[in-house]
């Protein structure tokens, strides 16, 4: 999937949503990412938002420790505090928000429904998503400021990026 919009996702029928997300948490599994790595992709999604006239806030956090963290023109402090509310999601069930979202409506329900957490400190929309390596989750990176499902392609697309570009992805299984 090269589409770096979200359509293929808002395309797909919720329990074919749910495959391709869980999918690629799997392969989006890394063997190792430090600060360095960080950098380079907080970085990637910042210069891809300019290049892309994107008003985004972008963040990668290692825990409750945010590393990196970048905005472009057009976005606000509200897109920080949503960049938030997501990684509290990622932390909580060390899925990506989008895949979060897809299991309470595959479940017939809504993430504000269902969840029991506070909406205003915890939402599951599409922008943040997990850092993990060799299965342990590690931190966050994310998106906020475009539709969720682009905010979700968009973190999905610089992940695939860094691994295009020599990032180590896991070979072990877990």
């Amino acid at each position: 999937m090269s589409d770096p919009t979200g359509a293929r996702y808002r395309d797909l029928r919720t329990e074919e949503k749910l495959a391709v997300l869980l999918a690629e948490e799997r392969e989006l599994d890394l063997d190792a990412f430090d600060l360095d790595e960080a950098w380079a992709v907080g970085s990637w999604l910042r210069a891809t938002a300019l290049d892309r006239g994107l008003g985004v806030a972008v963040a990668v956090s290692f825990g409750e420790q945010r590393v990196f963290h970048a905005a472009t023109p057009g976005s606000g402090a509200v897109n920080d505090a949503w960049l938030d509310r997501k990684f509290r999601v990622v932390r909580h069930f060390a899925h990506a928000t989008l895949t979060v979202r897809t299991q309470y409506e595959a479940g017939g329900s809504t993430f504000d429904e269902a969840a029991a957490l506070d909406p205003r400190r915890y939402q599951a929309a599409g922008g943040g998503f997990p850092l993990v390596v060799r299965g342990n989750l590690i931190g966050a990176v994310g998106v906020s400021g475009l539709e969720m499902h682009d905010d979700h392609a968009l973190v999905v697309e610089a992940l695939r990026a860094h691994l295009a570009q020599g990032g180590r992805r896991a070979t072990t299984g877990y």
